[in-house]
């Protein structure tokens, strides 16, 4: 393999690194905030986005209160184009909003490479009607060269109070290897899961300068880990 393609998927990490610092600190804060104020912090994704609310929950080394709102039918594992029907389906964001119960001063962190599916849109708007801080990693490269799926007319750039950028380039894939018409290597996902830790590392700092106890997950493959983690998912999200 070249080390072109490392070059590359390095690239996008140090575009990262050299232009989202400000709205990743941001982000940190406005969660660690919540947090300390005794609000919920939610995390949500369609289709190859939702890993990033699974990277931000039920992982070692990852806070212990971010509360998933994830459904299998929004990933691929029901079928590979399911979960892009139903994130165009108007209403359905609506369906889970309600269950998670999203309240006044809560934080929602959502992630979607375009930002314009219905799904996104949809729940980015009903969280700020509540009262909910926005927090949106998307791809402004790609975001800004498309329309909007849902009625509004907006997307998830427009709505979010904090935008961060995972410097993707248009349709995520972007790596050239001779002889194949189509780009490969989508970066969304390596960005996503490296924007997700620095968010949660933000937040262990802001909230331990505060002097308050940051709740964080061990292993559950190392003696007492297990039971450790198992408490905290009861005592902040009771999902385990």
């Amino acid at each position: 393999m070249s080390n072109a393609f490392f070059t590359y998927t390095w690239e996008v990490l140090k575009k990262i690194e050299a232009t989202q610092q400000a709205t990743i600190d941001a982000a940190g804060k406005a969660v660690a905030d919540a947090f300390a104020d005794n609000h919920k912090v939610f995390a949500t994704g369609s289709g190859h986005s939702h890993t990033f609310a699974e990277e931000l929950y039920g992982r070692a080394g990852g806070l212990a209160f971010i509360v998933p709102m994830l459904t299998s039918e929004l990933t691929l594992v029901e079928h590979p184009t399911k979960s892009t029907y139903l994130e165009r389906l108007p209403g359905y964001a609506g369906i889970l909003f309600e269950l998670y119960g999203c309240e006044k001063g809560d934080v929602l962190l959502i992630a979607s490479n375009s930002g314009r599916n219905a799904y996104t849109v949809e729940m980015a708007l009903l969280a700020k009607e509540k009262g909910c801080t926005v927090v949106a990693v998307t791809n402004l490269t790609h975001s800004s060269q498309s329309t909007s799926r849902h009625s509004s007319g907006k997307l998830l750039k427009d709505i979010a109070d904090i935008v961060i950028d995972n410097c993707g380039g248009l349709g995520d894939a972007a790596y050239h290897v001779a002889g194949v018409d189509e780009t490969m290597a989508p970066t969304s996902s390596i960005a996503n899961s490296v924007i997700a830790q620095a968010i949660s590392v933000k937040v262990a700092e802001v909230l331990s300068e505060k002097g308050i106890e940051v709740p964080v997950f061990c292993s559950a493959n190392v003696d007492g880990g297990f039971q450790k983690n198992v408490e905290l998912f009861k005592k902040y999200t009771r999902l385990y």
